[in-house]
């Protein structure tokens, strides 16, 4: 088993965390070392374009991160393709595409990221919504289960995962789901931790699906670009609306009615901070200067995971085995971490930490993530810490 060196694509992380075995690449993801200088060219950019930035964001920026999101999802249209400080702000415009006045019903599962978990709560707690959350696990029956639920009346929305942030479960049926979707369902698909982690197409359903994620985990951007793709010809119109959602008619004479853009543009907000956009693009123009790939990059996270997954097994640790590995393993349709269902996942993420090893928790499950900037040396450390500590 070979592991190519990409670590030196992260140089500027790995130099200020020296001493640190970072394996939380699902939730913190190292960023590429081309980032800064893509911060440093969003600055001079500023300086010297000043009042016409914005015409260069909008005619250069945008449109070249939408193409380079549509090659990821394998879809045709990037106009309608919207951007975001974050995916929350988009689930609750989402929202807010259906009459006020009356409840929302919702299908989703008890394994959505907090944002949205938090708000649908909390609109449950106003009697705006009702929400039917179906259980992930057991994820060999999760699919018939959740879809099972969709026979038993209409939904206003339909939000999943493809990829569960507490799992790495993925869900391989999703292409069924779909199918059995009413026309007039919305149906969202929350992929943050697919996006730029698992190849994927979604041109056959290009025409029906909204689509979530960002580049803070797997697109090793940062913070603070965050996109949703959008069906094209939609009808729906956003009450949670900004100036940007008007482009195309701003130089119209305004009517009656609140104007929307007939592309994305319905469901952005207003004037918000693009360098994450410059980040994000000069991560895409790298990995093509290398010719990396998703199918490379998984491959690759997924070899890593195996390795970890068989060192493991010669350790024969009554705490770390297979027996309490959440993650499903049968073939390498998987996130990019590895979850342990354990009730000391506190006491466990505590003392990986004092021997300096980052990974992260939630509840009873412990999440190692796995990046292009670990090698087969970063397993073997991670093994003998493991060891110490149980």
């Amino acid at each position: 088993m070979v592991f190519i060196m990409y670590k030196q694509y992260f140089s500027r992380f790995i130099e200020e965390n020296k001493e640190i075995l970072h394996f939380a690449a699902h939730s913190h993801h190292y960023w590429l070392d081309v980032t800064r200088e893509a911060l440093l060219d969003y600055w001079d950019k500023s300086a010297k374009l000043t009042d016409e930035k914005w015409e260069f964001i909008l005619n250069i920026v945008i449109p070249e991160a939408q193409k380079n999101i549509s090659e990821f999802l394998d879809i045709d249209y990037y106009e309608q393709i919207a951007f975001a400080p974050n995916t929350h702000e988009f689930v609750f415009r989402l929202f807010t595409c259906f009459d006020w006045f009356k409840k929302l019903n919702i299908l989703t599962t008890d394994s959505e990221f907090h944002s949205f978990t938090r708000q649908t709560a909390r609109l449950e707690e106003e009697g705006k919504v009702i929400v039917n959350r179906v259980e992930t696990y057991p994820f060999e029956s999760f699919s018939d289960r959740f879809s099972k639920e969709l026979e038993k009346t209409q939904y206003d929305i339909v939000f999943l995962s493809n990829v569960f942030y507490n799992s790495a479960f993925f869900v391989k049926d999703l292409e069924e789901i779909i199918e059995k979707i009413p026309d007039e369902t919305m149906i969202v698909i929350d992929g943050y931790h697919s996006f730029m982690a698992i190849p994927q197409s979604f041109r056959k359903y290009q025409s029906r699906i909204f689509f979530l994620g960002g580049g803070y985990k797997y697109a090793m951007s940062g913070e603070g670009v965050c996109f949703l793709f959008t069906p094209k010809n939609n009808s729906y119109r956003p009450a949670h609306t900004g100036w940007f959602a008007t482009f195309g008619a701003l130089t119209e004479k305004q009517t009656g009615q609140v104007d929307y853009s007939d592309d994305a543009f319905k469901f952005w907000g207003s004037t918000f901070d693009p360098s994450g956009l410059f980040r994000f693009n000069s991560v895409c123009r790298f990995l093509k200067s290398i010719n990396l790939d998703i199918e490379t990059i998984h491959s690759y996270v997924i070899q890593l995971q195996n390795l970890f997954l068989d060192e493991l097994k010669n350790i024969n640790s009554e705490i770390f085995n297979l027996t309490n590995l959440l993650t499903p393993i049968s073939d390498g349709k998987r996130g990019h971490f590895i979850t342990f269902r354990l009730p000391e996942a506190a006491f466990f993420h505590k003392k990986l930490r004092e021997q300096n090893v980052i990974t992260d928790y939630r509840g009873d499950r412990l999440r190692f993530g796995f990046g292009i900037y670990h090698n087969q040396d970063d397993i073997s450390k991670l093994i003998k810490i493991l060891k110490k500590i149980i």
